[in-house]
């Protein structure tokens, strides 16, 4: 059983990055990929654009928010391109952010992203403007009716492949979900055997 957090519904204010092309290696660069737990990931997401060489910080927006407050992180077209490294959602899951927002997603990083938890939505253009002329406002993200809604009343529907809506909805990853239903998956089990005996 995973230890994902469920993502039914939650309200946060948002985080804009709106550069294109934010790569993997820019979410989390290639030298702290010696690691295969997630946990302390968060302190080096956007490293090289949060920290000086001598690790004092950066005029960068990730080190001027409380992170408990912005869990949603509004980027530019094309999130997540680049190689494919499942640390570059944990570091941003382990910073605190529990969905990124862009008009485009990199496929391998919203397919890595679903399968730890991370939810990543894809919006039409003009409601991604209307993210950005209001950088600090606060969305309601519900993950039952795929429904984003802005702090001015604008609901956008939203698409997420079944399965990976239903191991977010239960704050599971795939394992978890079998894990789930072992009792019903042994039952039958059980029944076929006895029918085959």
């Amino acid at each position: 059983m995973s230890n994902q957090e469920s993502n039914n519904s939650f309200s946060s204010r948002i985080v804009v990055l709106p550069e294109a092309n934010i790569d993997t290696d820019q979410i989390i660069p290639a030298r702290f990929l010696t690691t295969t737990t997630k946990a302390g990931l968060g302190k080096v997401a956007f490293n090289d654009w949060r920290y000086n060489a001598d690790g004092s910080n950066k005029d960068f927006i990730l080190n001027t928010i409380d992170p408990t407050e912005h869990r949603v992180l509004v980027a530019g077209n094309n999130l997540g391109c680049g190689s494919s490294r499942e640390h570059a959602p944990w570091a941003l899951m382990d910073y605190g952010f529990k969905a990124v927002i862009s008009t485009e997603i990199a496929d391998i990083f919203k397919s890595n992203s679903l399968k730890n938890g991370l939810l990543p939505v894809v919006v039409d253009k003009a409601t991604y403007d209307k993210l950005l002329k209001n950088p600090q406002q606060r969305v309601t993200i519900d993950l039952e009716s795929c429904a984003l809604t802005l702090e001015d009343g604008t609901v956008f529907t939203f698409q997420v492949e079944e399965f990976a809506r239903q191991c977010l909805l239960e704050g599971v990853d795939a394992m978890g979900w079998l894990q789930k239903r072992l009792p019903a998956i042994e039952a039958y089990e059980k029944a076929n055997h006895k029918e085959a005996a």
